[in-house]
């Protein structure tokens, strides 16, 4: 029977946060924002193990994050891009999984996720589907600018989804999409498994999930989980 693992690119250093510290190191109500995804998937008994990817020249990174865990370890194999970390990550974890695990890959600034979307995520993929992610149907109308900044274009947000993470494939499939596509440098897993001609399924997320990009978003995010939390 397929096992599930978690990979964590942690890598990044996050420039839109205006931050020395990268935004992954940041604390959010109380702890360090990558700390609230591994104690979440920590808790997870479905979860057999989880990797996280760190550059290798990362003097932030702290031991005290995983005093508690007993399913987790830490490579630092961080690539230049996203993607990179991603495969390498892989490849550093490929001796202890199976080709047909399943890979949770989620990013190490969504501090937002539970276990209720986690497990909304794994019953939702069958065994005899590709994959498939978390996400939101879009709420908003959208505009495309030209390069004026001018109106060029409404786009219809009938069937538009904003992507979240975790996003989940079989090792094997995950690992030969990323190495064939990494040269296109695909934003996130499900656009490079989408080159390799699959469709991953979408899976509702949470908007508590959303990923902490600029400083205000530290706010928000601490808002809404305290909010789910009371």
């Amino acid at each position: 029977m397929a096992r599930y693992h978690v990979l964590i690119p942690g890598a990044g250093h996050g420039a839109r946060m205006q931050s020395e510290t990268p935004k992954q190191y940041l604390l959010l109500n109380g702890k360090p924002i990558l700390q609230h995804a591994i104690d979440i998937f920590e808790g997870i008994e479905q979860v057999a193990s989880i990797t996280i990817v760190v550059a290798k020249d990362d003097a932030f990174w702290q031991p005290a994050l995983l005093s508690h865990c007993k399913k987790t370890r830490v490579v630092d194999c961080g690539g230049e891009t996203r993607a990179a970390s991603v495969l390498n990550g892989l490849q550093a974890m490929a001796d202890e999984v199976a080709a047909q695990d399943w890979i949770l890959v989620h990013d190490a600034a969504r501090p937002g996720i539970d276990q209720t979307m986690i497990g909304r995520l794994i019953k939702a993929i069958s065994a005899s589907e590709i994959g498939g992610l978390l996400a939101l149907p879009l709420a908003d109308t959208l505009k495309r600018a030209d390069a004026h900044g001018l109106i060029d274009e409404t786009i219809p947000r009938h069937q538009l989804w904003q992507a979240q993470t975790p996003q989940m494939f079989r090792h094997a499939d995950l690992q030969q999409a990323l190495s064939t596509h990494l040269h296109r440098q695909p934003t996130d897993e499900a656009q490079a498994m989408e080159w390799m001609g699959h469709q991953p399924k979408l899976v509702l997320g949470d908007l508590k999930n959303m990923k902490v990009t600029y400083p205000q978003d530290l706010t928000v995010v601490a808002a809404l989980m305290q909010a789910v939390a009371h």
